[in-house]
């Protein structure tokens, strides 16, 4: 199916299922960077690192965070654009 002729509510299943790859990999991220922090916190602090990845670390967590929102925000809206069970059957 061609970008052409998608209807609403598939375009908003696919940026679905986008933001939430995205989600996956923000966590991984976020669990990865904590875990090396741990770590080496020491090391960063004596290198005068760690307020830059504190930062990044609070960046990444934004993201995350606004993802989540945004993510609910479109479930919410394709469920108001899915079409009706006797539709939906007669186009499969």
């Amino acid at each position: 199916m061609s970008a052409d002729t998608k209807t609403q509510f598939e375009h908003v299943n696919d940026v679905l299922a986008q933001l939430k790859e995205m989600r996956h990999y923000a966590k991984n991220n976020v669990e990865t960077l904590t875990a090396q922090w741990l770590l080496f916190d020491g090391e960063l602090k004596k290198l005068k690192q760690a307020a830059p990845i504190e930062t990044l670390m609070t960046r990444q967590s934004e993201l995350h965070d606004a993802l989540d929102n945004e993510i609910d925000a479109l479930e919410k809206l394709a469920v108001t654009l899915q079409p009706p069970p006797e539709e939906a059957a007669a186009t499969a």
